[in-house]
This record gives structure tokens, C-alpha cells and sequence, in this order.
């Protein structure tokens, strides 16, 4: 495992940071080792009775993966080659294809190291979703859920990992009433490849709950809610996977990101993406 420390980058961070939050340390997860990381990382090593340097090299590596004792039914829920195969031959696709959109549209993996599918509450998505089931918002808006509950989106109040299923349950448990729960859980994106839990209907499934039920299985779960997305959602004249057929990276980009494609190259990447793969 690569050595990091304050102000490191990449998706070992993530790790990093992941496991410190399933340890109970309030850390924010991302790609970037902050102050917050790097003082739980210190108390970590403090505990555990190593020296106390923020730096996380095998020793610290070691005893973090030792502390974390779900990591076995966490890697059971990873993509095979298999998996990805399967997917290709069901859809008429390249195997380049469904590489390249699985290295570039997905988050990297789908669980959490508890075991927990990824997700991102979205609390305007929540304002959406409770009107769409009769509610006033506005009359549940409070200091106390002005975390959970907005008309605007802002990234604002994003937590990350573990903490995303904090603003869920919070928001799902401000009343009684199902509709709560319904419109929380729908405002949520799951699993590797983000979908939005209100699509749930569309995509086929009985409710959100059987929706949510499936994206705690298996990677395998979060692509094949995928495949329903892009083969029943259009853009342009066409259905999503054809662009993908295609190998029309920008249409397929444009309508799967939104406009701000262009800004983080998402074309690009998936082009070269799919030309390496392609390669061998």
C-alpha cells in the first residue's frame, strides 16, 4: 500500500479515510488527506503504539486494516470480470466499452468498508420528493434540518462516506409519516454508478426499498440498474447506450453528466479510456 500523509492525493486516501470513519473518527472523505485526517491519523497511531507522525506507511496500513474487521464481506461485493462481460454480451457492447464507462462513470467502487452501498443525499432533491408526495417543505424546515431539507442545491452540507447515511436517516426520521422515509431514501444517489434512488419506478423495481434492498447485494446490483438507466433514458433522439454504440462519447457524456461534462472532460477520458482498453 503507497505511503501518505498531509496533504497526499489519490483514491488511497479515500481508503484511508474510509477506514478511519468506519473506526469512529469524524473525518471527511474524499481524495485529499486534510488536517481532519491527519489529526486521526496521529490519535490512530497514538492508541495503537506506533510513532506518532501522521505518516501512513505498512506499519500504519497494517494495524488500520487489522482495526477494520468487515473488510472480507466488503470484498465479496466487487465487479468481476465476469460481471462485466456478461453485462456486454446482454447489451450488444465491446467489452472496451463497458470498461471504459465502468472506469470513468463509476465512483471507483460501490460499498463503503462497512459494507454499506456509496452514497450522496441531496437535500433539494428531498424539497423535489416531498412535494411530489403532497408535503410542504417549507413547513419542515428548521436550524435543525436546514442540513437535510433546502430548495437550492449547494454541496454545501455533503458529508461524505459514512456521514451521507447520517443526513439520510436524519432525513428520513424528521416525521412519522412514509412520506418521509419514501422521498428520503428516492433523494439519494446509490452505488458505483451514482443513480438516483427516484428512478426506481422507472427502472422497474416494485419500490425504493426493493430499490435500496438490490444496491446492498452486490456491484453487480449497481450495474445492472446501469443498464436499465441508459437503455430506457434518451438524449438527443437516442437512447443513452447507443451513443455508447456509437462510440459517441460526447452525447453519451452530455447525457449522462449534464452540461458540465465539457469542464472535467468526461468525453475525453472515456475515449481514451475505451481506446485502451481496446488495446488489450
Amino acid at each position: 500500500m503507497k505511503t501518505i500523509r498531509y496533504r497526499s492525493r489519490g483514491q488511497e486516501v479515500h481508503y484511508l479515510e474510509e477506514l478511519l470513519t468506519k473506526l469512529g473518527y469524524k473525518v471527511y472523505v474524499s481524495t485529499f488527506f486534510g488536517r481532519d485526517t491527519h489529526e486521526a491519523v496521529k490519535d490512530f497511531q497514538s492508541k495503537k503504539g506506533l510513532v506518532v507522525d501522521g505518516i501512513v506507511g505498512l506499519k500504519t496500513w497494517s494495524k488500520l486494516i487489522e482495526a477494520e474487521r468487515n473488510l472480507v464481506a466488503f470484498n465479496d461485493k466487487f465487479l468481476s470480470e465476469q460481471d462485466v462481460q456478461d453485462f456486454a454480451n446482454q447489451f450488444g457492447l465491446e467489452l472496451a466499452m463497458v470498461k471504459a464507462v465502468n472506469e470513468i462513470e463509476s465512483r471507483g467502487k460501490g460499498f463503503l468498508v462497512d459494507g454499506r452501498p456509496v452514497i450522496l443525499f441531496e437535500g433539494h432533491i428531498f424539497w423535489r420528493e416531498l412535494e411530489k408526495r403532497g408535503v410542504n417543505p417549507s413547513q419542515y424546515v428548521s436550524q435543525h434540518t436546514k442540513d437535510v431539507l433546502y430548495k437550492k442545491w449547494t454541496r454545501t452540507h455533503y458529508k461524505g462516506g459514512a456521514g451521507e447515511y447520517d443526513r439520510l436517516e436524519k432525513a428520513a426520521g424528521i416525521s412519522d409519516l412514509p412520506a418521509f422515509h419514501d422521498a428520503a431514501y428516492s433523494s439519494a444517489s446509490w452505488g458505483a454508478f451514482q443513480i438516483m434512488g427516484f428512478h426506481y419506478d422507472y427502472l422497474g423495481y416494485a419500490s425504493i426499498d426493493h430499490f435500496v434492498s438490490e444496491m446492498y447485494e452486490h456491484e453487480r446490483e449497481h450495474l445492472k440498474a446501469f443498464g436499465k438507466f441508459i437503455e430506457k433514458t434518451s438524449f438527443k433522439g437516442k437512447k443513452l447506450i447507443d451513443w455508447i454504440k456509437e462510440k459517441n462519447w460526447a452525447k453519451f457524456a452530455e447525457g449522462y453528466n449534464g452540461p458540465g461534462y465539457k469542464k472535467n472532460k468526461y468525453d475525453t477520458k472515456l475515449k481514451n479510456a475505451y481506446v485502451k482498453y481496446s488495446n488489450g
